[in-house]
């Protein structure tokens, strides 16, 4: 049964990644939990949501905005610290929890229409924040998608910038995990039998890309948000096995 949900899972979540630049982790982290340990299913999904951002970034490139990029980057420097060290010292519950109600509510005030500017200091903000919760608790999506989704950038830039993004933050963090918190080879040994699934993802996700257009690609944005909050909130709540 463990197999089975870890096979959907991965397609899935490699699918969505290609396709849309986000949603790995914010999709499979919460199912990996049910079968990993905290720290081993957070590192399998850095270690897999990097291979994807890896493999794309060749195709997507030129539609990366690099400012928005390069203060991501700066700003995710200061918050990756701060959520290894939320992740060794604080109750993840508790973070959970707040994190969630912040996701739902953001998600409600976009479909409600609520737009907001994009500017530079709120780009770094987006990347701090990104960065903290990468460490913390494997999700740097829901920040980045928020903010390009209130702003109402286009999916080709969306999907090209955050991938580039997450070839830094992954990258960064999973060093930082495996540091602090140790690895094992149940870790490596799922990764690498995960494998088939993200190569079949990246390729069945490159024939959905072309066949989205603005509006599915922001309906498939929010129902993901919803998803995550409403997942994270239960979880915390204990509502979850």
């Amino acid at each position: 049964m463990e197999f089975a949900v870890f096979t959907i899972v991965i397609l899935i979540a490699s699918i969505l990644q290609t396709s849309t630049g986000f949603g790995f982790s914010i999709l499979a982290t919460p199912f990996l939990l049910l079968i990993f340990e905290p720290a081993e299913a957070i590192q399998i999904n850095l270690i897999l949501s990097l291979l994807i951002s890896a493999a794309l970034i060749a195709k997507v490139r030129k539609d990366v905005d690099i400012g928005v990029l390069k203060r991501f980057i700066t700003g995710s420097s200061l918050g990756l610290p701060v959520g290894i060290a939320v992740f060794l010292m604080i109750d993840l519950n508790s973070l959970k929890l707040m994190v969630s109600l912040l996701i739902l509510l953001l998600t409600l005030m976009l479909i409600f229409k609520f737009r907001i500017s994009r500017n530079n200091k709120r780009d770094l903000l987006v990347g701090g924040l990104s960065g903290s919760l990468t460490t913390s608790i494997g999700m740097p999506g829901p920040p980045i998608l928020l903010y390009f989704s209130g702003t109402e950038t286009k999916k080709e830039t969306l999907r090209s910038t955050t991938l580039a993004f997450y070839l830094f933050i992954y990258l960064v963090s999973l060093i930082m995990q495996v540091s602090f918190a140790g690895t094992n080879k149940t870790v490596w040994l799922s990764s690498f039998w995960a494998l088939p699934l993200v190569a079949a993802g990246l390729y069945l996700g490159q024939l959905l890309f072309g066949r989205i257009n603005q509006r599915i690609f922001r309906m498939f944005t929010y129902v993901i948000l919803l998803f995550t909050g409403s997942y994270l909130l239960l979880e915390s709540l204990g509502w979850l096995p």
